[in-house]
């Protein structure tokens, strides 16, 4: 199963964080992410993640494309809601074809507890 990890400049030490938390069992997944946020957590963290462009270069829209193609089944993506941010329009598009494709999508720490749990439960039914 393949799972997403995004989060703007404000809130990468938020989603670093969960990531340490939750490192056994995100390393259930294969993880993608955007460009820098993917760096910071495979620099503290023993995770792999295949980096994508970061989210104002593309990268929003890279993962937003494999939604699409049924290749990415969750995205985790922690959202400074506070800031605006240059590549809005992507990030609506991202968040949009989420919703399209049924994809669970978690846009803060509560709703990434959850999506990480129903994942972790899936994937051990599977088993």
């Amino acid at each position: 199963m393949r799972i997403a990890l995004i989060a703007h400049d404000e809130k990468k030490p938020d989603l670093i964080d969960f990531a340490q938390n939750h490192e056994e069992r995100l390393a259930q997944f294969d993880l993608i992410g955007t460009g820098t946020t993917g760096k910071r957590i495979m620099e503290e963290t023993n995770l792999e993640v295949e980096r994508k462009a970061s989210g104002p270069y593309g990268g929003d829209m890279m993962i937003g494309a494999e939604v699409a193609e049924g290749t990415c089944e969750a995205i985790i993506f922690i959202r400074d809601v506070l800031t605006s941010q240059p590549h809005e329009p992507d990030i609506s598009a991202l968040l949009r074809i989420c919703d399209v494709h049924d994809v669970p999508l978690a846009t803060n720490l509560s709703s990434a507890e959850h999506v990480i749990d129903g994942l972790a439960d899936e994937i051990g039914a599977d088993e």
